[in-house]
């Protein structure tokens, strides 16, 4: 069974500062930043992590002189700040303009198989999978490619699925003016396949209902269409 389909006959409540799973706890809807975050600028937090990866890669003995590993460490740092973390700077916050919904469309508008990759934070090995949104326009609408910079940026940070579920929903209702935002979440945990138990098959299902959506007609409708070839 599809963790959508487990979603259809699943109430989604949980309470985000419990524990859920061994070595897996949350701590809150945002993303746990400290005040001086963005004190540095990209540049040196490249120039730092390059030098701290390169004393990793030193520790595990690792030869840099080798061509094929001593650009290792600027290309790490590199990417860390500017691509699979990038989602840590506001700067990198999508903009969001909104339009009149003059088509008068007043039903759910569905984007699934929105695919996204982001990097647990208790291992920093990546998560990957899809996220399926829904919204009903309370008079306003946004791009479509819009919706998946959403889910890009905030994918784009260390996470826990469950908090970047919430991110997702509680971003498109604020973008929208909006209650009424549904968000799957389908994922496979690269900590759970390629470490610790090591099970490749199993994968990860999460939800956010809000407004209409918490309605089981109009849950149901949505989830019915997620799962539908």
């Amino acid at each position: 069974m599809k963790p959508n389909e487990i979603l259809l006959n699943t109430p989604f409540k949980r309470d985000y500062g419990d524990d859920i799973g061994d070595d897996h706890v949350a701590s809150s809807y945002n993303t746990p930043l400290r005040p001086d975050a963005f004190d540095l600028s990209e540049s040196e937090k490249i120039e730092k992590i390059e030098q701290h990866f390169e004393e990793i890669m030193n520790i595990l003995g690792l030869d840099l002189s080798d061509d094929s590993l001593k650009g290792t460490p600027r290309r790490v740092a590199k990417m860390y700040v500017q691509e699979v973390f990038s989602g840590l700077d506001p700067e990198n916050q999508p903009e969001m303009t909104l339009f009149e919904n003059k088509y008068k469309y007043n039903q759910m508008l569905v984007e699934k198989d929105i695919t996204f990759y982001s990097h647990c934070e208790h291992h920093f090995v990546p998560i990957y999978g899809k996220a399926h949104v829904a919204y009903i326009s309370s008079g306003k609408v946004i791009g479509l490619s819009k919706i998946n910079r959403i889910v890009q940026y905030f994918s784009k940070r260390p996470q826990v699925q469950e908090r970047l579920t919430v991110q997702i929903g509680n971003e498109l209702k604020k973008a929208l003016q909006t209650e009424d935002v549904a968000v799957v979440v389908d994922a496979t945990h690269l900590c759970v396949a390629s470490r610790g138990v090591g099970d490749t098959n199993s994968k990860t299902g999460t939800a956010f209902f809000s407004g209409k959506f918490e309605e089981t007609q109009i849950k149901n409708e949505f989830l019915n269409y997620i799962n539908s070839h």
